[in-house]
């Protein structure tokens, strides 16, 4: 018997270098970011020189727009892309920041509120995204990754539930890709419906925080309306993120009543995995503004700090978004995600217009 040949082993990669190929990528959101700042302030500036009136463009949208620009015109070199993964750790660190902006009677008071409409949109949405997938004829596990993904948080509840339901990749990055292109399509309808529809800047909040997906663009899309509505978005969006352990475990539950899962044997256990960390952050942020831990100007210092921290986000939110990549994906997880999020932004919306004059959002 011949004997066995050792293959060679890859070196372990150093923390050290591992945070060196963060640099680029983590340098090109800054710039991007920059330079939305940059466009905002100077195409008002000339327009202002000129007695121009035209209608002011967030930098956050700048961001978000030369991101794309980049992603689908040149592509993402593969020097960038380590660093421009960490997008999501300046979403969870802009969190946690923003707490300084909320006293916890506040949080509380908006909470109580938001947490009604949150537990009413997921199940309405979780419903009705089944049925549609049904519907259309899906693979029951993309159905529930749809569903999980259009209810909760986007693509963090996806990459939760596949592990948790044993789905396969193919179904977890058709339900990214989906939920992904109307992620973005939100960004661009939901400042303009608002305006429309002339919705006060924390009913205009609370709709985006439940009826937009991902976290990056439910901030994004309450930034691009008032950065009072972006607070807002993000508290009741943060409610929806807290739910997801919740929403996971029910699912795993049932996929393995099936045989087509591991059986949860832990419950505990896996609400703690499941749930988002970031969340604990802000509340201990708020806590200590509320006791008067920092001072006005270190209050201040935060909320710039998670401005900044979101302006990396915004910029992510763009270069991760990559058109053509979600055009080979197919077409029917698209129809059946395009058709749900109609539905559940119309629902949320009803919701928050009858909340609104009920509690005076």
């Amino acid at each position: 018997m011949a004997d066995s040949i050792a293959l060679p082993q890859n070196p372990p990669i150093s923390i050290s270098t591992k945070f060196l190929r963060l640099i680029p990528g983590v340098a090109l959101l800054a710039v991007i970011g920059f330079a939305g700042k940059l466009l905002e302030k100077n195409i008002n500036l000339y327009a202002k020189s000129h007695h121009w009136t035209i209608p002011n463009i967030e930098y956050v949208l700048w961001a978000i727009l030369i991101g794309l620009a980049i992603s689908n015109i040149f592509g993402l070199a593969r020097i960038f892309k380590p660093g421009v993964a960490t997008y999501e750790f300046w979403l969870k660190a802009g969190i946690v920041l923003l707490g300084s902006r909320f006293l916890l009677g506040d949080v509380w008071k908006l909470g109580s509120v938001s947490l009604l409409l949150v537990f009413i949109e997921i199940a309405g949405s979780l419903a009705f995204m089944t049925f549609l997938g049904r519907l259309f004829r899906l693979r029951p596990k993309l159905t529930t990754l749809l569903a999980v993904g259009s209810a909760v948080c986007g693509v963090s509840a996806i990459i939760a539930t596949k592990g948790a339901i044993e789905a396969d990749d193919e179904d977890s990055s058709f339900a990214i890709a989906a939920i992904l292109a109307l992620g973005a399509l939100s960004l661009f309808t939901f400042p303009l419906i608002g305006h429309a529809l002339h919705l006060s800047d924390h009913a205009y909040g609370a709709w985006a925080g439940l009826a937009v997906d991902n976290t990056a663009e439910a901030t994004a899309a309450g930034a691009l309306f008032s950065d009072s509505a972006a607070k807002l978005a993000v508290l009741v969006k943060t409610t929806r993120n807290a739910l997801i352990g919740f929403v996971v475990l029910a699912y795993a539950i049932y996929w393995a009543s099936r045989g087509q899962a591991q059986a949860v044997t832990n419950k505990a256990a896996f609400l703690w995995q499941k749930f988002p960390k970031f969340v604990l952050g802000f509340l201990l942020v708020s806590v200590l503004a509320t006791v008067g831990f920092f001072t006005k100007d270190q209050n201040t210092n935060l909320a710039n700090l998670s401005r900044w921290a979101f302006l990396l986000t915004f910029a992510g939110v763009g270069l991760r978004t990559n058109f053509r990549e979600m055009r080979l994906q197919g077409l029917r997880p698209f129809a059946v995600g395009f058709i749900g999020e109609i539905a559940i932004a119309a629902f949320t919306l009803a919701l928050v217009i009858g909340a609104d004059r009920l509690f005076h959002l």
